[in-house]
């Protein structure tokens, strides 16, 4: 009963939001019911109960009744659920995948201490602290379990490598390794720079900084900042990003609650790329932090917005500690963009409707055309110095709406791709050819402007899907050949250098970035008169 008390004493807070809301309610009374309904249910009822767990399911259901982002989190789950905010944990740093069984490395992490000690990408984990772990059926959770641990600790790996006969040991040091938040960095052609980012973390900015700096030491006097797919992160990075494309004193979020005041934020220091013109993509993946970026932009007619209505979560969450080291995740304000708009899309029809709607999205014709999206007079907005018509009601809507392109969509290309089969088909074949592949293309651009695919790699897919209870389809293939040809080289320069490479190939078949190009070199950026030179 002891830890059936302790547990109950956990829920005060959270009850008591729910007597707040019920102005007639007393808090005291309402957890004096629910202590009253523990104890029955621990004394009387039929079997036995597991009286913590039946207390975190309350708790989880009835922020369920709050709002869709109010959420309950584990002592067990809170720690991790921060390494990708914190921007580093500790480990012994290498991607990896499991590939028929096995750990394969698909690249050490640079800066960590497997790169420092020459494990390769392509070398296969078999043991681990002297066990087997090859053919086991290991899972991705066992190898974060054996792998990561406190910095300074020693794990020790065997590893097995094309062309050495025997297993190679590793004594490694595990140190804290970084998350990165930026996945590219390049040049599209003289004067356009590209940057993709993928979360808001600490530290994002830094790599945001160095991103930029770099593409400007190489010419670049336009920038294609790509937030789609990114869910957001920290408040204080979304806000440190818009300081870096405004000047000081304009307004970049407010937040307001019930409880708490309004709060505003406003850029305070010299940015690196305030004069450059500069587009944004977003699409329906892109939220939160994502959002707060894109509608500061938006707003003071600094830069386009590329691409699909972004998430709209617009929620702002403050994290409350319970006694046995849980936390909830409390919604306490919403954000809104500089000219007013709530970035928050409606959540009245529960939390199953509200996760869904991204993917209604689709069945109502939204991601191919605004025209199926209901805009009213109320929902305009006027931006901050050009008074251009801009749009609240959830999300933030793109100046230029590019729909998803289904040209080369299949069952069979969805298939390979969900499945797994296409990486891991291109990462063994990496692993196959992998000193020829650094004999002819020592560089990135070597690779991305010379090699070209043979239908052999194409073949082999086929095959190693097929025995991946995959069957082939012909006219599907053919549906999808040419994006299945684009996407298994660009899977290949991933493999062999990184994730830029990637996005360099790749995204000839993403409509944003194509756009995003065209609008800076067709004269389209001009004609929208915005205010970018003015800052």
């Amino acid at each position: 009963m002891r830890n059936l008390l302790k547990s109950s004493l956990a829920l005060f807070f959270v009850l008591s939001l729910f007597a707040a809301k019920a102005q007639k309610s007393d808090p005291a009374s309402t957890v004096e019911k629910f202590n009253t309904l523990l104890y029955y249910i621990e004394q009387m009822y039929v079997d036995s109960v597991d009286s913590e767990a039946l207390v975190e399911a309350a708790i989880e259901h009835m922020l369920e009744e709050l709002d869709p982002h109010s959420v309950y989190i584990s002592a067990e789950e809170l720690a991790e659920a921060n390494e990708p905010l914190n921007g580093n944990f500790d480990g012994i740093g290498i991607q990896f995948n499991i590939l028929k069984d096995t750990i394969f490395v698909v690249s050490p992490i640079a800066g960590g201490p497997s790169e420092k000690l020459g494990i390769q990408a392509g070398d296969k984990i078999v043991t681990i602290d002297g066990e087997n772990v090859a053919g086991i059926g290991i899972t991705n959770t066992d190898v974060m379990r054996l792998l990561k641990g406190p910095k300074g600790t020693e794990v020790s790996v065997g590893i097995k490598r094309n062309r050495v006969k025997n297993p190679i040991k590793f004594d490694i040091v595990r140190d804290r390794i970084p998350i990165y938040s930026v996945d590219a960095t390049f040049m599209i052609d003289d004067e356009i720079g590209y940057i993709k980012v993928n979360r808001f973390a600490k530290t994002t900015m830094r790599e945001l900084r160095e991103g930029i700096a770099s593409l400007k030491d190489q010419g670049m006097n336009s920038l294609v900042l790509d937030l789609q797919g990114n869910g957001g992160g920290l408040l204080n990075t979304a806000i440190e990003m818009a300081d870096e494309f405004l000047s000081e004193d304009k307004l970049i979020v407010y937040t307001e609650g019930r409880v708490f005041p309004k709060d505003e934020t406003f850029a305070r220091r010299t940015g690196m790329f305030e004069k450059g013109r500069l587009v944004v993509l977003v699409d329906e993946g892109s939220a939160s932090a994502s959002e707060i970026v894109s509608g500061a932009i938006q707003d003071w007619d600094r830069g386009l917005i590329v691409g699909r209505r972004s998430f709209g979560k617009g929620l702002v969450q403050r994290p409350v500690q319970l006694p046995d080291g849980s936390a909830v995740r409390l919604t306490v304000q919403k954000y809104y963009t500089p000219a007013g708009r709530c970035i928050q899309k409606p959540y009245d029809d529960g939390v199953e409707a509200y996760r869904m709607e991204k993917y209604d999205r689709f069945e109502n014709g939204e991601l191919m055309s605004l025209d199926n999206l209901e805009l009213p007079d109320s929902l305009k907005f006027k931006t901050n110095i050009k008074h251009r018509t801009v749009y609240g009601g959830g999300g933030i809507l793109p100046d230029i709406f590019t729909p998803i392109d289904t040209t080369y969509t299949s069952e069979y290309f969805s298939q390979i791709l969900r499945s797994g089969a296409m990486n891991q088909y291109i990462l063994a074949y990496v692993d196959q050819h992998r000193a020829e592949f650094e004999s002819s293309y020592p560089t990135p651009e070597s690779f991305i402007n010379n090699y070209q695919l043979t239908d052999d790699v194409l073949k082999g897919m086929i095959a190693y899907a097929e025995k991946e209870e995959i069957p082939f389809n012909e006219e599907d293939w053919n549906t999808s050949k040419v994006a299945i040809e684009i996407r298994t080289k660009a899977l290949i320069g991933r493999n062999l250098f990184d994730y830029s490479v990637f996005y360099k190939v790749v995204n000839v078949l993403n409509p944003a970035y194509k756009k995003a190009v065209q609008v800076l070199r067709d004269g389209t950026f001009e004609k929208a008169k915005l205010a970018h030179s003015d800052f």
